[in-house]
């Protein structure tokens, strides 16, 4: 059974930094594409940034230059960097990862997510 379980979320002030973090467990991480979502209360989930395989990563424009997608294949784990926060990246932050080829940020193609870990940023 596959579990996702992410950490790291809490309440800053806008301008400070945050790093995330999702434990794989039950499913081989190195062979696919992971990445992480968030949803705004009353917004529809959202992608945030996914690396490949390969290490390629990409980023929803708002939080390009600010964030940092990275894994640790070895230790089945995904992480995100978050400087420079602002008001509007308050959300519930979700790990999620798939199970076949291809790598975008389409909430749909992915097959296994975590429970979520909340990020609160006031002004």
């Amino acid at each position: 059974q596959v579990q996702m379980v992410e950490s790291g979320g809490g309440s800053v002030q806008a301008g400070g930094s945050l790093r995330l973090s999702c434990a794989a467990s039950g499913y081989s991480s190195s062979r696919y594409c992971m990445g992480w979502f968030r949803q705004a209360p009353g917004k529809a989930r959202e992608g945030v940034a996914v690396i490949g395989s390969d290490g390629s990563q990409r980023y929803a424009d708002s939080v390009k230059g600010r964030f940092t997608i990275s894994r640790d294949n070895a230790k089945n784990s995904l992480y995100l960097q978050m400087n420079d926060l602002k008001p509007e990246d308050t959300a519930m932050y979700y790990c999620a990862a798939k199970s076949r080829l291809g790598c975008a940020m389409v909430v749909g193609w992915y097959d296994y997510w975590g429970q979520g870990t909340q990020v609160t940023v006031s002004s």
